[in-house]
């Protein structure tokens, strides 16, 4: 008895359907990639430079200072808190962009608040606050 034997042909890849699956996913990567917004991770405070040098403009703020007491000064200046506002608003525009906030460490922070509100209200934008170094 004789079987039939069929001859097996050896397996072929069709290689054609996998360059498309390889083509598509290489445009999804690359339209995924490019998606991508540009947000910092972890927000940092950038440290002072102790051989940072003083503008000549940073030298001439008017300063809003309030002291151990509680005595808020405009220019060195006594100004009551209600009328800081009024003081404040009679200065003129570059002088309230150069305005700049020197309190003392003993002094109240309700204090501080009423007049960082009072120079809001007169029209102050930015506020800088001076500081000094360690010891």
């Amino acid at each position: 008895m004789e079987f039939a034997v069929r001859k097996r042909r050896a397996p072929s890849i069709i290689i054609v359907s996998l360059v498309d699956i390889l083509t598509i996913l290489l445009i999804f990567f690359v339209v995924s990639t490019t998606f991508k917004k540009d947000q910092p991770e972890v927000q940092i405070n950038l440290p002072e430079s102790k051989t940072a040098t003083k503008a000549p403009a940073e030298l001439e703020h008017v300063v809003v200072s309030v002291d151990d007491q509680d005595v808020v000064k405009l220019n060195g200046r006594t100004v009551d808190i209600s009328e800081l506002e009024h003081a404040v608003g009679d200065l003129a525009a570059t002088q309230k962009s150069s305005l700049a906030l020197e309190a003392d460490r003993k002094a109240t922070f309700g204090t501080i608040i009423k007049v960082m509100d009072a120079l809001k209200l007169a029209g102050v934008r930015n506020l800088p606050a001076f500081t000094s170094e360690e010891k």
